[in-house]
């Protein structure tokens, strides 16, 4: 007897009539065609999209749903963005940090993400965010996983203990070692910063994702350092190298040198295009930068890129909902992905890139995998995307954690019958 039977799907692989059976929280059959077995529920996907869920690679949890305290970002820069957050960490309590943090969390399931990598700034010297995510973690835990990376905010150089209260964080549970390299003091001190993280998540069997050059400044090259050190102390697929908004602006000449170094260093990369693209440029007239990084060109090299939230109402970004179609979408609009291939890789980037990035076990809508999957009221990938597709029905282990109705329009127009569209205006 199966748990859940899945009928009439079609995958982001462009198949369709595809069945999905789920007993104990997996798939056990992934077939093409009717699957002649009883079970205890099924699920008629009328040949709608069936997605593995969402996944974000770049968040800051600690930080969300604080816009406006103690005040709003008047100049729209990282650094003022920074600075606020400053300001508001003395105020800051684990109670509110806890309960803004589960309040996105249910957005988050709501909108078919299932998966998040948060920074957790270790720069106070209480913890207090850290300790506040890690009960997060433990409280999400049966329908989000939810990775923590030790985020040294104001620079674990630049901070006195630093290193010490980044290495208390790990002692404490925290994932992933962080860093923010182009926030030391000194070109020299931010390479310093990256060989010392480095050598850290060697000695300790971790992963690391880094803060890298999110600037407009060409010559912030930190990104350079990292794929060195990956390759110096053997870290090939453990390293991520975020933002790398710096590329933007880098000559050509300099980039051609770079992709094959990172490739190289099996390097991968998170872009995050609404506050990249928010937050660069904001020194410029015109022509005016946008500051995402070069993804196809990236994608061109071999190298895995995911796209991801980074903000929602805080003090970079006043906007935002966990909507990872809206994400990949205004990526696919910056980096001009428009032919079939290329937004069919924006999908990817919030979905089996990120997955990748993050490590995740049992990921994807293959026979063994976790029975996690999103029932999207689109036809395929580039439709959930155009339409940031409804979110029919989320599913984690083969139960359902969230539904929302059909979007359904009614036109009443002069002169013509009633009609409805259940895909919007197409």
């Amino acid at each position: 007897m199966l748990d859940l039977l899945v009928t009439h799907a079609t995958l982001p692989d462009g198949r369709t009539d595809m069945s999905l059976a789920v007993r104990d929280g997996r798939f056990v059959d992934v077939v093409a065609g009717p699957l002649q077995a009883p079970a205890r529920q099924t699920l008629d996907a009328q040949g709608l999209l069936v997605s593995p869920p969402f996944v974000d690679a770049h968040f800051h949890m600690d930080a969300t749903l604080s816009y406006g305290m103690p005040r709003v970002n008047q100049s729209g820069t990282l650094l003022e963005g920074i600075a606020l957050w400053g300001e508001l960490k003395p105020h800051l309590t684990q109670q509110a940090v806890v309960d803004r943090a589960l309040a996105y969390c249910d957005w988050a399931v709501a909108r078919g993400l299932l998966a998040i990598r948060s920074h957790v700034d270790t720069s106070d010297p209480r913890l207090l965010a850290v300790e506040a995510l890690l009960e997060v973690r433990r409280r999400v835990a049966p329908y989000l996983d939810l990775q923590l990376v030790a985020f040294p905010q104001d620079g674990v150089l630049r901070t006195p203990g630093g290193m010490a209260q980044l290495e208390r964080a790990l002692d404490l549970g925290v994932d992933v070692v962080g860093g923010i390299p182009h926030f030391e003091r000194t070109m020299a001190d931010g390479a310093t910063s990256v060989r010392q993280l480095c050598e850290l998540a060697a000695r300790r069997g971790l992963q690391v994702d880094m803060h890298c050059d999110e600037s407009d400044d060409p010559h912030s090259r930190h990104v350079e350092t990292l794929a060195f050190e990956t390759q110096r102390l053997g870290l090939h697929g453990r390293v991520t190298g975020s933002h790398l908004t710096s590329m933007h602006s880098m000559d050509n000449y300099y980039v051609s040198k770079l992709l094959p170094l990172m490739a190289e260093a099996q390097l991968q990369v998170v872009s995050n295009p609404l506050i990249n693209i928010t937050l660069q440029g904001r020194h410029d007239t015109y022509p005016k930068r946008r500051g995402m990084t070069r993804v196809p060109e990236l994608l061109a090299q071999g190298i895995p890129v995911a796209f991801g939230q980074d903000c929602v109402m805080d003090p970079w970004y006043s906007l935002g909902s966990g909507d990872m179609l809206e994400v990949a979408a205004m990526g696919l609009h910056v980096a001009q992905m428009t032919s079939q291939a290329a937004m069919r890789q924006c999908f990817e980037a919030v979905t089996t890139h990120p997955a990748r990035i993050l490590g995740l076990e049992g990921y994807g809508l293959q026979t063994g995998c976790h029975a996690d999957f999103v029932l999207l009221q689109a036809r395929d990938p580039i439709e959930a995307l155009r339409l940031r597709a409804t979110r029919l029905q989320v599913y984690r282990r083969g139960i359902c954690l969230a539904s929302t109705p059909p979007a359904l329009t009614r036109l009443q127009l002069p002169g013509r019958p009633s009609s409805t569209d259940g895909l919007a205006a197409r």
